[in-house]
């Protein structure tokens, strides 16, 4: 396996997990009363409230909802594409 394949993989499978747990995160952000702090939540918060917690301060949440982790999943999903897409330039480099 050439180094690319390699970069491209894990690249893939990073973007992949992490848009992942945003998605999970939005869902936790329709029930309030779930503890983020506690055991199964905090595997979805720790490693995604770096990137929400300072696009909260810019976008604060809009009547109640919280937006980030839609504008971060959009920002993954965007970066995936632009590099693994069909026509991406990790793809292209092949």
């Amino acid at each position: 396996m050439s180094t690319l394949n390699l970069v491209s993989l894990s690249l893939s499978v990073l973007l992949g997990l992490t848009i992942l747990l945003m998605i999970i995160r939005i869902v936790l952000t329709w029930y309030p009363q779930a503890e983020l702090q506690k055991f199964p939540f905090s595997l979805v918060a720790i490693p995604t409230e770096p990137f929400l917690a300072p696009t909260r301060k810019i976008i604060p949440p809009l009547g109640g909802v919280d937006i980030s982790p839609i504008i971060w999943v959009g920002i993954f999903s965007l970066i995936r594409e632009i590099l693994l897409g069909q026509q991406g330039l990790l793809t292209m480099m092949r």
